[in-house]
């Protein structure tokens, strides 16, 4: 079918198949049935996959934080930053990998879909690993930059000559997770960091307490969960899927500029959050050691309390981009809206729930009365109301990524991370602390949650009128 009749073809009805392709492939799995229910179940088994690397990223902080040093915890942070750049380019690779097996599938092309998952593999492994070894040099510059110093900074540099070069095995982890999402394989995808989150739960205690390692043994453990996280996901996508074709130099060359369309707009735009985070960090470091213990404490506890929302902007992903491939733009406006709704509902009760436990949480880190316990807890008193809108973009990005506007993606993130973040955290900062960095971190996501949602049901309406 030609691209022109492709696009003029009128959406399906509601309760009609898409048409099969000349090719007569398999239809892809999210283009039947409720969109609801694909949406609850890949969020919900990308949420326990996320979440267990989620629970062992926190116990990790927690035994660091036992062994009473304020600055080993603000270093833990500070390298948790300088990963956190890494492991958004990996984000941006696996988006794109996702994005084309997904399409490919939902357009019954599995043979496609073989070769863009293998191309895909290649590209990322290339680029993974030169990220993580080639930060190597540059950590002393990047970790001042931060505003670390002293102790604190020499434990971020212990953690991350140890951490980041195995960033190469995690991003073909993640890729090879996003190949399982694009087929449908909830189970599998999961599996991919749980495996990696139950390694890390084992080893952590053993490395860190045991035997004295401190962040060595964080930085440790780190490293073999992403040996695992490879190892399982070439099991499902490989054998079990068959969906890894042979690598072919020529394939790996031609299927470089699909790859890179979609994969740097998105590696741009997931980069900008750890661009935001560093700039917060540093006006927080301003105020302190025990300050930025509080956001290494923070940015632990969020994707634990949150973790769904970052499972489900993975999880909407695949679905809308198979339903793009069979044309039917009625199913990706309902994906929207269900994945809007999980928002309003998870986040609301996540929130509230980390109100309530507000107390609790800095005499579980041992820092009750302290600057960093009275900054933990006003963080989740507000967590709830900052989440929700941030959850409302993420969902939107998603949208934009699978849906052929990935720039939209970019310029959203880059927008709320320069424009949304920095003049709201330096006011706080100015008018009311450590306290009011966050209170300014959270206005701005308001803006520009709403902002994004909106769009990403425009752009649909675009994809149908054309």
């Amino acid at each position: 079918m030609s691209a022109v009749s492709r696009q003029d073809r009128p959406a399906q009805p509601a309760d009609t198949p898409a048409a099969p392709p000349p090719d007569g492939g398999e239809a892809g799995k999210f283009t039947q049935g409720s969109t609801l229910r694909h949406v609850l179940v890949m969020t919900a088994a990308g949420a326990i996959g996320l979440v267990a690397v989620f629970v062992v990223d926190f116990l990790s902080l927690l035994y660091i934080s036992w062994l009473g040093e304020p600055t080993l915890t603000a270093g833990v942070g500070f390298a948790t930053i300088v990963l956190f750049f890494a492991t958004s380019i990996n984000i941006g690779l696996m988006i794109a990998v996702g994005a084309l097996v997904s399409r490919a599938l939902g357009a019954r092309e599995r043979e496609k879909a073989r070769r863009l998952a293998v191309s895909g593999m290649v590209q990322t492994g290339v680029i993974a690993g030169i990220v993580g070894l080639g930060s190597l040099p540059f950590l002393g510059p990047l970790l001042a930059l931060l505003g670390a110093h002293g102790e604190a900074q020499d434990a971020a540099m212990r953690f991350l000559v140890i951490a980041l070069p195995a960033n190469i095995f995690m991003g073909l982890g993640m890729a090879l997770s996003g190949v399982l999402r694009a087929v449908g394989d909830a189970r599998r995808s999961m599996y991919v960091t749980l495996s990696g989150g139950i390694v890390t739960a084992v080893a952590d205690p053993i490395l860190i307490l045991g035997l004295g390692w401190g962040v060595e043994g964080a930085a440790t453990a780190t490293a073999l969960s992403r040996l695992v996280f490879l190892a399982v996901g070439l099991h499902g996508a490989g054998r079990v899927h068959g969906l890894l074709a042979r690598p072919r130099l020529a394939h790996v060359v031609a299927d470089l500029k699909p790859m890179l369309t979609i994969a740097l707009p998105a590696i741009l735009a997931n980069v900008a959050t750890p661009v935001a985070n560093a700039f917060v960090a540093s006006v927080m470091a301003r105020f302190g050691d025990e300050a930025m213990a509080a956001v290494a404490i923070v940015d632990r506890l969020v994707p634990l309390c949150f973790g769904v929302v970052f499972a489900l902007s993975g999880a909407v992903g695949p679905i809308l981009g198979q339903n793009w491939g069979a044309q039917r733009f009625d199913r990706m406006r309902r994906v929207l809206r269900d994945a809007l709704s999980l928002v309003v509902v998870y986040v609301g009760a996540a929130g509230l729930a980390l109100a309530l436990v507000r107390d609790a949480v800095p005499l579980l880190f041992d820092v009750a009365g302290t600057e960093t316990g009275r900054l933990v807890a006003f963080f989740c008193v507000i967590s709830g109301v900052l989440w929700l809108f941030n959850g409302l973009l993420f969902v939107a990005n998603a949208s934009f990524n699978n849906l052929g506007f990935p720039l939209m993606s970019t310029g959203f993130n880059w927008a709320k991370a320069t424009i949304g973040t920095m003049p709201f955290a330096l006011a706080g900062a100015h008018f009311g602390g450590p306290e009011g960095v966050l209170v300014g971190v959270t206005l701005g996501a308001i803006l520009f949650g709403v902002a994004g949602i909106l769009t990403a049901f425009w752009t649909i309406g675009a994809l149908a009128r054309r």
